[in-house]
């Protein structure tokens, strides 16, 4: 029997983008106070820099992608991340017959 991968979006996307050269941290948080998760900004899952650019990553699944990227535009930090350097990017993942896809959206 052939065993389930479950690795979370977020750890397939930190090991993507360590494999492109870039060194990358989770800045995701767990508030116990208020029982959710809390993104950098409101918006940043991974903050990875490597090869000349800062870059923040917001992970979902395929079928989260709409609500996510709409939060990523509504944020009141994206215009000051962007003027800052930063590259800002949605990564959506699917699994399919023959593996995991992640398509990548910038902003």
């Amino acid at each position: 029997m052939k065993k389930k991968n479950k690795k979370s979006p977020l750890q397939r996307s930190k090991k993507l983008l360590e494999e492109e050269g870039f060194t990358v941290a989770i800045v995701e948080r767990w508030n116990p106070f208020a029982k959710v998760r809390q993104d950098l900004f409101g918006i940043i899952d991974l903050l990875a820099v490597g090869n000349n650019v800062t870059v923040g990553v917001q992970v979902t699944t395929l079928g989260h992608r709409t609500s996510h990227r709409e939060k990523i535009l509504a944020s009141p930090h994206l215009a000051n991340l962007k003027q800052s350097g930063w590259q800002i990017h949605l990564h959506s993942w699917r699994e399919l017959v023959d593996g995991w896809k992640v398509d990548r959206e910038g902003f």
